[in-house]
């Protein structure tokens, strides 16, 4: 697999993060491989926040660190000690590893290790790439001393200023030889001054690199010149003024934290700002190309945008078919769908995420009193319940995503009646809340799961986080969604409906 591609893409990682943002940070790492030709390092292993039971059970089975110390972060040291620990586990649990590298060339650094004759136990903790360590390798045949070339993407290169990073440059800059303007010119090329171009600059938001797509047809449309030109489209236009169309996701309501693939958008850019990623890295020789940093926030899903529909559909396909979940998560999150119908009366049930734990402490929760979140989450299920009603009528729709394909689901169950439970995903562990939200009418995943399923799964289930992976899949069947718009959890909900074939109005993320 190594062979067949140009050497290593290497990332820094945050592995302080949750899994969500590890996710959808190795997606983007993923996508700048295969873009240039590069094999993908990822980490081996991931840190579980929390245990479902004493501490000292899933340490049993697991290596039990202190998040901080492993980590470098001072986030958690004002809680107490408990809740300072992590597990670290194997990535290959999160997602299913086998199956991604059918698709794309993706080693784990004890992988890069073992082929260099490293000792693995030099894989940092932190995810940060050792530049030292990680080139000191030995020949296994001659024990001659084997030092993979590096060269590190500083930081400050990806996207600058007011850069706009794409996949690759456009054909009409590559005509041009828009590639060979140095790092230290992006931003001092001039766009041609023609009255269109300087209209759609005075239409840009102080403060943004892009223009989006409605105030875009605004202004061309606005222009006697090209009211008068002849066909050729708004792409040959834009292009004929210095500007060029990009294709990247608008986020599902408009919020960039979730991630999704789901909702495809167009924009526009003045060419002079654009740096292709192949056209700036694709030339370099040597072994490991490492990017310093992290590049995930505050960017599009892939951590770039794309000059074509094409490559931008191959990432959906990616992110939605190639980041599959491991089989006994599937498996178990159909068991839970079944067992949620035969709660709900063998009709379509409803489910929603009330995150509350960190965000709670962050004060980033959607109502701070836990009954007032609780009642805004019921009132949304009750809208819900009435476009279940609507959309069992047909016809149905599906998500603007490659190989989309409506689920017939929703015309196989009746829609939910007032009465009915509904589920609940959370991170909430007070015993007296949680009774509450039982209460109130709402499953939780304890009330779902026996014996023998944490049998048959085994002890990983034990950790929050993979438990949460069963939860989102099981999220993902649901007929009807509700979550809040900040969270990326929410965002790989939406991405996995997506891929099941739901209908795009059964899911509600709200701000």
């Amino acid at each position: 697999m190594v062979s067949r591609t140009k050497g290593f893409y290497a990332r820094d990682y945050s592995l302080w993060l949750g899994w969500n943002n590890m996710r959808y940070i190795i997606e983007a790492a993923v996508l700048h491989g295969r873009i240039l030709n590069r094999t993908t390092i990822i980490p081996t292993y991931v840190y579980a926040r929390a245990c479902e039971f004493d501490v000292s059970v899933c340490a049993a089975y697991a290596t039990m660190v202190n998040r901080g110390d492993a980590t470098g972060s001072n986030e958690w040291r004002q809680l107490p000690i408990e809740q300072q620990m992590a597990w670290r586990i194997p990535v290959s649990l999160m997602f299913n590893l086998t199956h991604l590298r059918e698709r794309h060339a993706v080693i784990t650094v004890s992988d890069y290790l073992r082929l260099h004759n490293i000792s693995v136990d030099v894989e940092t903790t932190n995810g940060q790439w050792d530049t030292d360590l990680y080139h000191r390798g030995v020949d296994i045949f001659s024990d001659s001393p084997v030092e993979p070339s590096l060269y590190a993407i500083k930081n400050e290169w990806y996207d600058a200023g007011n850069v706009v990073r794409v996949d690759q440059l456009p054909h009409s800059m590559r005509e041009r030889g828009g590639w060979n303007i140095t790092h230290e010119q992006v931003g001092s090329a001039i766009t041609e001054e023609t009255p269109l171009s300087l209209a759609l600059h005075d239409a840009m938001t102080s403060g943004t690199s892009v223009l989006d797509w409605e105030t875009t047809l605004r202004v061309v449309g606005d222009d006697n010149e090209v009211e008068s030109s002849s066909g050729g489209g708004i792409a040959r236009i834009l292009a004929e003024n210095g500007w060029e169309v990009l294709y990247t996701y608008g986020g599902a309501c408009g919020s960039g934290a979730t991630k999704d693939v789901t909702v495809p958008i167009r924009q526009a850019v003045p060419r002079s700002l654009l740096r292709g990623l192949y056209e700036d890295f694709g030339f370099i020789e040597q072994d490991v190309l490492l990017l310093n940093g992290e590049v995930h926030l505050f960017r599009k899903p892939g951590a770039l945008r794309f000059t074509t529909i094409e490559s931008r559909e191959r990432y959906t396909q990616t992110v939605l078919y190639d980041f599959r979940l491991t089989d006994n998560v599937v498996e178990l999150a159909d068991q839970l769908f079944n067992r949620m119908v035969e709660k709900a009366g063998g009709r379509m049930w409803m489910a929603a995420h009330m995150r509350r734990g960190d965000f709670a402490r962050l004060n980033w929760v959607m109502e701070q009193s836990f009954e007032a979140h609780l009642a805004r989450v019921k009132s949304h299920l009750r809208d819900g319940r009435d476009i279940l009603h609507s959309v069992h009528r047909g016809p149905l729709l599906a998500y603007k995503v490659p190989f989309g394909q409506a689920d017939r689901s929703p015309l196989l169950l009746e829609p939910p009646a007032v009465h009915d439970k509904f589920y609940i995903a959370t991170d909430e562990r007070d015993p007296t809340n949680l009774a509450y939200l039982r209460d109130q009418g709402a499953i939780l995943i304890t009330d779902l799961l026996t014996i023998d399923d944490r049998r048959n799964f085994g002890w990983p289930l034990m950790l929050t986080d993979v438990l949460s992976l069963v939860e989102q899949a099981t999220l993902a069947r649901a007929a009807y969604f509700y979550a809040h718009a900040h969270s990326s959890v929410a965002g790989g909900v939406v991405n996995l409906r997506a891929s099941y074939g739901a209908d795009p109005r059964t899911a509600l993320l709200d701000t």
